[in-house]
Order: structure tokens, then sequence, then C-alpha cells
């Protein structure tokens, strides 16, 4: 689905009709923006698509771009008592990640604490280790946005729904005149990046289907293999 930008001013304009020359000339340099956990749990968890090649995947779903860079983030787990092996399987996703050459992975924490909740029969309260992951979407604004001053990139595309990007997504449309793609992992996408995406693409499970990793791969440590429970 095609969606017409709001008209840039200022510099805006300026970049915005240097893009719709440069499209009659080469393709553009696209970088592709992944928050790894809206990914994750929008789509693929608890599938067999859990060792998603991401360039595979960035070429099934652009086709037609030229895919500069492919920027991952996410944080590392703590495991839980009755998943100890979750952080393993995470850190040999990344590590399969890591073969992809124009690929990056950045890294944030979790941070737990204990709250008080109320039960869900709302006979009263209870304390839990509630945890919440900090960093994934500020990395990810803050690598967007120097990106694209330093022109790194023509169009940028964003896999996520996190409503949280708005603004900087607006930013760059209006002061950068950036192309801005949104890739969304859930089945309901946000009203505010639908309504700021020049172009707006859902994904299938037949698109994570055929962008699987080999079972086995190797790198410079030597061979490893998906994770046998997935």
């Amino acid at each position: 689905m095609i969606h017409i930008p709001p008209e840039p001013s200022g510099e805006g304009r300026e970049a915005a009709g240097e893009i719709q020359r440069l499209l009659l000339f080469m393709p553009l340099k696209t970088n592709v923006y992944v928050d790894g956990f809206n990914l994750y749990y929008g789509c693929v968890k608890d599938t067999p698509y859990r060792w998603l090649d991401l360039a595979a995947f960035c070429a099934r779903l652009l086709p037609n771009n030229q895919i500069n860079h492919i920027r991952y983030f996410t944080a590392l787990v703590t495991p839980r008592p009755d998943d100890p092996q979750q952080r393993t399987r995470q850190e040999t996703y990344l590590r399969a990640l890591r073969t992809i050459p124009n690929l990056s992975v950045y890294t944030s924490h979790f941070l737990a604490s204990k709250v008080w909740m109320k039960r869900a029969d709302r006979a009263g309260y209870v304390r839990v280790l509630k945890s919440e992951e900090k960093g994934s979407d500020v990395n990810l604004a803050s690598a967007l946005l120097i990106d694209c001053y330093r022109t790194d990139c023509d169009i940028a595309v964003i896999v996520s729904n996190d409503s949280d990007l708005a603004f900087p997504i607006e930013h760059l449309k209006r002061h950068l005149g950036k192309i801005i793609g949104i890739i969304n992992p859930h089945k309901r996408p946000s009203r505010e990046l639908f309504a700021l995406a020049n172009f707006f693409k859902s994904i299938r499970p037949s698109a994570l289907a055929a962008s699987q990793f080999p079972d086995k791969l190797s790198d410079a440590l030597g061979d490893f293999h998906k994770p046998p429970s997935w």
C-alpha cells in the first residue's frame, strides 16, 4: 500500500526533489532498522520461523531496493528458571545474524524490578517481578537519525509497530524529505506509523518460511547449528 507523504518544507523540499531526480537514474540506497523484540513477539514467537535470515527477508519484502545496511536492535535476555537455555538460543541467533556482511547488531539490556500489580480476579494485589526492555527503541531512533543526516540512505525502512518511533520519522520526512517504509510485524498497524509511511507492508507467514537460515552455519569460530527447539 502506497501513501503520499505530506509536503516537506525548507531543506526537506529540496531533498525530496533530489530524491525524485535520483529515482530516474539509480536504485536508491535503503537502510533497514529492525526492532528485534517487536518482530519476535509480533510474528515469530511460537512459530517454526525463528531462525530468520534477515538478509533474505529484506530481499523478499523489498525486491526493488538496494539494501545498504540492516541494523538489528535487541536486548539481551536473562534466562528464566523454567527456561535456562533462553539466553543461549538468543546468542546463537545473534551469531547467525552476524554472518550477514551488511548487518550490525545493537544490544541493550532488561531492567527487572519488583512491583505490585492487581490480581486478575481483582482480589487484592500481588508482588511480581517485571522485566522491561531498556534502550532498544532509543538506539534505533538514534541510528535512524544519524544515518539520515549523514545521507547514509535514501530510503529508511523500519520493521516495527512501535508508535514511539513516530516523532523521529515525522522529523526526517518533514526536514529531510526522506522516504519512509514501515514493515509491520503485528496484525494491527500502529495508526501513527501507518499515517507517516510512504509505503507500508505486512509480514506473511510465507515470507518468513522462505527466509530461513540453513540449519548449519559457519563463522570465524567454526560451525554452529540452529537451536534444536526451533
